[in-house]
């Protein structure tokens, strides 16, 4: 029978994650029962004797390697088994979020395309066309790891997000001003959020990997970053580019980037040390906005940062997640004259809460004070 919840050797919560070997043994040395463990993408197959001894009733493994005897035993306690998927470009049991070198394995001796991002959205190409229910599945298993692991990850920080256009390159005048925004934003103690890919999104990541270095760091960084410019028409050069940059300062600062396969035509950018990357966009694009509970810069982009602005909107005017987050809006004739956002925002927010927590500023420069504003607005 299994114990009711309470229990002293029942364990509740984060506390009964397992994410790694360490934990494992630890997690028996300490109770010397995996009783309601959840096992999540630990290799145990050198734990037979292990998993053969303990009691591992009411505990569930998502993707973890076994011997088939402890398999079969752990089943027979009561456990619930998920094994692991076979020949998959990514693990939809994952305990933890991407690296930037994980998601380019291989990316210094081969094409872009060879690299574990590229292959995942390939898989993704493919099965999403083709109705398969197990397809879903797998997809829906990932995301809501990555969910969890981000949940982790980001408990308690002030997060930030910066968002913007995957168009501004690399070179150019506004892509350093994002740049310098992500490192004013980090050095301030806040943790930069992005949509993790390129344009304003990594020029952002940059800032923030810089913040901890000498400020003429980023000067030289922009420089080796122009030769080359953009993702097209060569993700790889783009990407070796960013890795250069990442030996050549290994020590960088802490940031979150959170894209999509959706958008498989934009490569993940290597500047965010913490990547959480979705199948679902818009689980996606809701996940980063609600995560950031600091506020919200919104460079000048197109369609997508018009849908993350009113996306953002929608639960500061029904304030459905507490008091309003500060948005600001960064280049006046950007969001009032080409594409008219601001006027809708503002008429949005007259006599509501919201309305002294937005703000619309001329340059990037205005924005770490303008945030900090707001976030001081009662």
């Amino acid at each position: 029978m299994s114990q009711p919840l309470g229990r002293p050797d029942r364990p509740r919560g984060h506390e009964r994650e397992i994410h790694s070997l360490d934990e494992f043994d630890a997690a028996l040395g300490a109770r010397g029962s995996l009783r309601g463990h959840r096992i999540q993408s630990v290799d145990l197959t050198d734990r037979t004797f292990a998993l053969l001894a303990a009691s591992t009733a009411d505990a569930v493994f998502l993707g973890c390697a076994m011997a088939p005897e402890a398999a079969a035993k752990v089943r027979a306690d009561g456990a619930l088994v998920f094994p692991p998927v076979p020949d998959l470009p990514f693990d939809p049991y994952r305990s933890r979020l991407y690296s930037p070198g994980e998601l380019y394995e291989g990316i210094a001796g081969q094409p872009y395309e060879e690299t574990p991002d590229a292959r995942s959205y390939t898989w993704f190409q493919r099965t999403r066309a083709d109705g398969d229910i197990f397809s879903s599945m797998l997809r829906s298993l990932h995301d809501d790891a990555i969910s969890d692991a981000l949940d982790e990850a980001l408990a308690g920080a002030r997060v930030v997000g910066v968002m913007g256009g995957h168009a501004m390159v690399r070179g150019g005048t506004e892509y350093a001003g994002a740049a310098r925004l992500g490192r004013s934003l980090s050095r301030a103690g806040l943790t930069v959020a992005t949509g993790g890919g390129p344009g304003a999104m990594e020029a952002a990541n940059l800032g923030a990997y810089a913040a901890p270095l000498p400020d003429a760091a980023l000067d030289e960084a922009l420089e080796l970053l122009a030769k080359a410019p953009s993702f097209t028409p060569s993700v790889t050069d783009w990407a070796r580019a960013a890795f250069e940059v990442r030996a050549r300062w290994p020590r960088g600062g802490d940031s979150a980037g959170i894209p999509t396969w959706f958008y498989g035509h934009e490569p993940p950018n290597a500047f965010a040390s913490r990547i959480g990357k979705y199948f679902a966009n818009a689980t996606r694009e809701d996940g980063l906005l609600a995560r950031s509970t600091a506020g919200v810069v919104f460079l000048p982009g197109a369609a997508g940062t018009v849908q993350e602005i009113f996306d953002n909107a929608t639960p500061n005017y029904y304030a459905s997640r507490g008091a309003p987050a500060p948005m600001v809006l960064v280049d006046r004739a950007h969001w009032t004259t080409r594409l008219p956002a601001w006027p809708l925002l503002a008429t949005l927010a007259e006599g509501r809460p919201m309305a002294a927590r937005i703000a619309l500023v001329d340059s990037i420069d205005e924005a770490p004070q303008a945030l900090e504003r707001l976030a001081a607005a009662e």
